[in-house]
């Protein structure tokens, strides 16, 4: 899926633990179907309502709780570009950087509102807030990680990494 090159931001505070990501009563569903009920406990509309390319912003300690990558999946699932976070529970930051969804920590996090434009850059370690016209830096992410994530996760990394030897090698 080609991303626009910017999105909405959609704004949550500190504490966003993986039960309201992929609540655990659902988890039996598919992964579709549990990625509508994301975060629906803090805002029913949010799955309804993102869109691909748009941005999770939030506090401290994003995605803490149960190891459940499906927290990560969901978001993905739904197009979202990537989270933002004063900081990331570490199991949840793992998770979706193997997946593919970046997890950019930003103690300026705080400073986006609902509906702010972004658009990030991972390999300058940027991001713009188009809205008020402002622009933060962060750590840039190592260039193993920004192809990780290019390729859509460990996994297709992994089979993309294995395809090219493979086809050095004939």
């Amino acid at each position: 899926m080609t991303l626009p090159d910017s999105g909405r931001a959609f704004v949550f505070g500190d504490q966003i633990d993986t039960d309201l990501l992929a609540p655990g009563h659902l988890m039996k569903l598919d992964p579709d179907a549990l990625a509508a009920h994301c975060l629906e406990a803090i805002d029913p509309t949010f799955a309804s309502t993102v869109r691909p390319g748009d941005f999770v912003v939030a506090g401290l300690n994003f995605g803490l709780g149960s190891s459940r990558e499906q927290a990560a999946v969901s978001l993905k699932r739904l197009g979202v570009r990537a989270v933002i976070a004063r900081s990331f529970a570490r199991i949840f930051w793992r998770n979706a950087i193997n997946l593919g969804l970046p997890a950019v920590t930003l103690p300026e996090a705080d400073q986006i509102a609902a509906g702010d434009l972004l658009s990030l850059d991972l390999g300058a370690g940027r991001l713009t807030n188009q809205t008020p016209g402002r622009t933060y830096a962060f750590a840039p992410f190592p260039d193993h990680l920004t192809a990780m994530m290019r390729d859509g996760g460990l996994i297709a990394h992994l089979k993309r990494s294995a395809a090219s030897q493979t086809g050095a090698a004939a």
